[in-house]
């Protein structure tokens, strides 16, 4: 919208400026067929009605007529540039209202998701609290060996919205991981020791 309206206002300016030069240069016919014709050419063509209006003026010359042309074209004139305000008002204030939502649906969908990490912590926050407590429990009547591993879980769950959200993430998971694959291999090899000690403890016997 604002393109059409700047090569609508350089059309304007042009066609406004061939008629200055020709009213200024009325005593040379060259140069009057040459501005008119460039005049016409950042023009539509004129209705054949418009044409036989304006040549009968031309033919008339009444002082009059061109006095109630000249206010008329005026009138118009003012009546068009008003109505082009308005339109480029309303896309100002179209765009203002877009913008304001575009703002508003960022603003939702920061808070939705700012909800959705909360409530994500808080589940992890209470599953670790009831871990503890049932590690808790079972260390008090149950077995340390069977409590610990639970009040262990409990509190790596405790601790997961924190590690999550830390900027040592990475090197703190890559960490875990690493610690979890020594255990599966330790856990492994000890199982084979035992495995090939009891085997030597049957022959033996």
């Amino acid at each position: 919208m604002t393109t059409l309206g700047k090569d609508l206002d350089k059309t304007d300016h042009r066609v406004a400026s061939a008629l200055v030069a020709i009213e200024r240069n009325a005593d040379k016919p060259k140069v009057v067929v040459a501005e008119s014709r460039l005049a016409q050419s950042y023009l539509p063509p004129p209705p054949e009605g418009d044409v036989a209006f304006a040549l009968a003026r031309a033919t008339k010359g009444s002082e009059i007529d061109y006095k109630k042309q000249m206010e008329f074209g005026r009138k118009l004139a003012t009546a068009v540039n008003a109505a082009w305000e308005r339109v480029e008002a309303d896309q100002r204030e179209a765009k203002r209202i877009s913008d304001l939502k575009d703002t508003r649906i960022k603003e939702l969908t920061a808070e939705i998701e700012r909800i959705k990490k909360e409530s994500s912590f808080e589940v992890w926050t209470i599953t670790g609290a009831a871990l503890v407590v049932i590690g808790g429990l079972a260390c008090a009547f149950a077995s340390i060996k069977i409590g610990l591993p639970i009040l262990m879980s409990g509190m790596l769950a405790g601790a997961v919205p924190h590690i999550i959200s830390s900027q040592y993430f990475e090197w703190i998971a890559g960490s875990v991981l690493l610690a979890c694959a020594s255990l599966a291999i330790w856990w492994m090899y000890d199982k084979v020791r035992d495995s090939i000690k009891s085997d030597g403890d049957d022959k033996q016997s």
